[in-house]
């Protein structure tokens, strides 16, 4: 096995023969990943997340710390929006194993993609994310993402907006928690907007998001959020509960 991550420096010498730095991390990334999974824990795991995709068993909190160590024996990727985003999209969109995704998702959450992750062009990509990832555990660390956009540009409220009545429930499910620990710099009248635009949807996915929601922000104004409850009597049982859990 070649040396790997962080002690690889990528240059054009490091590399082999039509080999880009991208296709050279993800080739290590997926040789780590590789070594450090627990094939009865895959099974565990892919059971668990109803995961067509097969799985390493490394778990989040390993894959998180592999993918970001790796990702420092790249610098040059993360330099420029456009290479930062390739490398993201080619790591993803070629995985072979779920943890591959969530590696593309830890390395967004790092201090590597800090210049790009919360620039307004990058909703492009994560809700690329969102349509081809398809199921809670990835939508919902991708939505952190969504989230940094969010807080950073006001003008991304309008394509919250958009998301909250996409045919799409993951999209419509981001829109919902995308706010998740924002606390007092919420915009309440976006999550109003987008929890409304919801609120009759019978998914349990999404009246679970929309309970989250609300019980998230209930740590900042539990008064609002009351009020919310009861001015919004076509709310889920479910959302309600969810909402009032901790009040």
């Amino acid at each position: 096995m070649r040396a790997m991550g962080a002690h690889r420096m990528c240059s054009e010498q490091g590399l082999r023969p039509g080999e880009t730095g991208a296709s050279a991390l993800i080739h290590d990334l997926r040789e780590a990943l590789a070594a450090a999974g627990d094939p009865a824990r895959a099974e565990q795991e892919r059971a668990y997340l109803k995961s067509t995709m097969p799985m390493h068993g490394v778990g989040v909190p390993k894959t998180r710390k592999i993918a970001q160590s790796f990702a420092a024996g790249y610098p040059d990727l993360w330099r420029e929006a456009a290479t930062w985003e390739a490398a993201l999209r080619e790591l993803w969109d070629g995985a072979t194993h779920r943890e591959e995704r969530n590696a593309a998702l830890a390395i967004v959450r790092s201090k590597h993609s800090a210049p790009h992750a919360a620039r307004m062009e990058s909703l492009a990509l994560y809700e690329h994310f969102l349509r081809t990832g398809q199921w809670w555990d990835l939508v919902d660390e991708t939505s952190h993402a969504v989230g940094l956009v969010v807080r950073a540009h006001p003008a991304a409220a309008a394509r919250m907006r958009a998301w909250a009545v996409d045919p799409d429930l993951w999209v419509r499910r981001s829109s919902i928690i995308c706010q998740l620990q924002h606390k007092a710099d919420t915009d309440l009248a976006l999550l109003t907007s987008v929890i409304e635009a919801n609120i009759d949807d019978g998914e349990f996915f999404i009246r679970k998001a929309i309970g989250w929601a609300l019980r998230d922000y209930a740590r900042t104004d539990g008064d609002w959020v009351r009020a919310f409850v009861a001015d919004h009597p076509g709310l889920s049982p479910l959302s309600c509960r969810e909402a009032l859990k901790h009040l």
